[in-house]
């Protein structure tokens, strides 16, 4: 089998995920993407995807295929990283919203704008690998393809891909998806991989996400609960659901922001427990173990990577939304973050949060 195998930033992860396979017996080659179109280098290295050190990760990604004895290609694709991920993250900030490039990357980017581009250079391949940690299966009794939860929760990167279709899935293979980390970490260290001790990427984007709001923004108001002005902001993308720092108000106590209003520019904060949620309506959902939600259903539901998930029932709504209901108030529910519904390990599938209730 020829296999790609995505080498981008080429951290232990994805240097191990190209070893694995090779002792399978695959046909490997590995892949890079150039997407960084910022300001150059200007001080320590960074260890994130969307780099001014950029060159410096494409040269390690191929010293380590080198060593691998694979063939290696890296290919331009910083247009389609801008328009699908980098122009992305500023509208969905200046929209009152908190956006999650690592999903949107792996849909629109690296699963599919990389593959494509792949593909134009000639290269046939039957299936594309990365590092991720999570797993695929087949389910013959529906003919969908699975997305399932890594054996190693603490590692478990199901969450960020929600949004592959089957097609996607269907090619893609996760070689790290029964490992630890550790075990991966020994695995490199006994076959002398150069990536063993790389630290791993830390972040979508070098430096703050404010690299990519616009220089001008609209100051508003920032009010209570009951509409009460405590003062100014310089522009709703500075601003995140449970925010507490940089609100510059003075309360004497603790006070986190709670909703921004976008139409209005207002930037609303209270007290912790105001924060807490008992639903929400999302919308563009993606369907993976099923074909569509046309009843409601108790689900586990995660509403960032790091949650722990929580029972809720998931039930149509018109427009193809979905309406979310937790058993148990949630903390911090965010427009812009994705609702991931999970039946144990499997991931029914993900869809935008829209609002709350």
């Amino acid at each position: 089998m020829y296999i790609f195998i995505n080498l981008h930033y080429s951290g232990v992860d994805s240097s191990v995920a190209a070893l694995l396979l090779q002792l399978q017996g695959h046909d490997v080659t590995g892949i890079s993407m150039r997407i960084y179109s910022g300001s150059p280098a200007a001080g320590k290295q960074v260890n994130a995807c969307y780099s001014p050190d950029e060159e410096h990760d494409i040269e390690y990604a191929r010293t380590v295929a080198e060593s691998l004895g694979i063939a290696f290609y890296d290919f331009d694709l910083k247009d389609a990283y801008r328009s699908n991920v980098i122009d992305y993250v500023a509208r969905e900030y200046c929209g009152g919203k908190t956006p999650n490039p690592c999903v949107r990357c792996n849909q629109q980017v690296k699963f599919s704008a990389l593959l494509d581009k792949a593909a134009e250079s000639g290269i046939a391949f039957d299936s594309f690998a990365t590092g991720h940690y999570a797993r695929v299966a087949y389910a013959p009794e529906t003919g969908r393809y699975l997305l399932q939860k890594a054996r190693d929760s603490r590692r478990d990167q199901s969450y960020f891909l929600c949004m592959l279709s089957q097609e996607q899935l269907r090619r893609t293979l996760f070689p790290l998806g029964d490992y630890t980390k550790d075990m991966v970490r020994e695995i490199a260290r006994s076959h002398n991989l150069i990536s063993h001790d790389r630290a791993d990427s830390q972040d979508f984007a070098a430096g703050s996400y404010r690299q990519f709001l616009p220089g001008e923004t609209a100051t508003g108001f920032i009010k209570d609960q009951n509409d009460t002005i405590l003062g100014t902001h310089n522009g709703i993308g500075e601003f995140t659901i449970g925010q507490r720092r940089g609100l510059n108000i003075a309360m004497g106590k603790p006070f986190y922001v709670t909703a921004i209003d976008h139409e209005h520019n207002t930037v609303y904060v209270g007290e912790e427990d105001e924060l807490f949620k008992t639903g929400l309506i999302a919308a563009d959902a993606n369907w993976i173990s099923i074909t569509s939600l046309t009843a409601p259903l108790a689900f586990t539901v995660k509403v960032r990577s790091a949650h722990a998930g929580a029972a809720a029932v998931i039930q149509p709504e018109n427009g193809g939304k979905v309406r979310v209901t937790f058993r148990k108030p949630q903390k911090s529910l965010t427009p812009g973050q994705w609702a991931v519904f999970y039946d144990n390990d499997t991931v029914v599938g993900g869809a935008v949060i829209e609002k709350t209730l």
